[in-house]
């Protein structure tokens, strides 16, 4: 049996708590758990007793082959229970593949009227450079 330390909701609409529990992974999020191994209510301030788990059944079960969800991995290592690698994903902070796309058009239009400028700016230049040159062979 493959099991989990995952969070499980609790709690009210609008105002979440959750427990921590160990479950079966093919068991729905709020439904069957084995074990429940803590809390976590979000509500509280930050610098207080958010997170409260049992680390002594964590252990048990993190020995027995349960593995945590990344939420709950973070919790541990906060708690000096398990060391959690740090993550990384470059391209979190790009745009979205239409939004590339959209800045690529605005771009290309950009340019667009760039090029159309110094066209008319090089052929005014040419206009008035070729009347000069008309005085000067006179």
């Amino acid at each position: 049996m493959a099991l989990k330390i995952r969070l499980a909701r609790a709690g009210s609409k609008k105002r979440p708590y959750y427990h921590v529990v160990v479950a079966d992974v093919r068991s729905p999020r709020d439904g069957r758990f084995i074990e429940q191994i803590g809390s976590w209510n979000p509500m509280l301030p930050k610098d207080g007793e958010r997170v409260k788990v049992d680390e002594d059944r964590v252990k048990h079960w993190l020995d027995n082959g349960a593995l945590p969800t990344d939420r709950v991995a973070r919790f541990l290592s906060e708690a000096g229970i398990v060391a959690r690698d740090a993550r990384s994903n470059p391209t979190k902070a790009l745009p979205g593949k239409k939004a590339q796309e959209r800045v690529a058009a605005a771009k290309k239009a950009e340019e667009d009227a760039a090029a159309k400028k110094a066209a008319e700016e090089a052929a005014a230049a040419e206009a008035a450079a070729a009347p000069a040159e008309e005085e000067a062979a006179s």
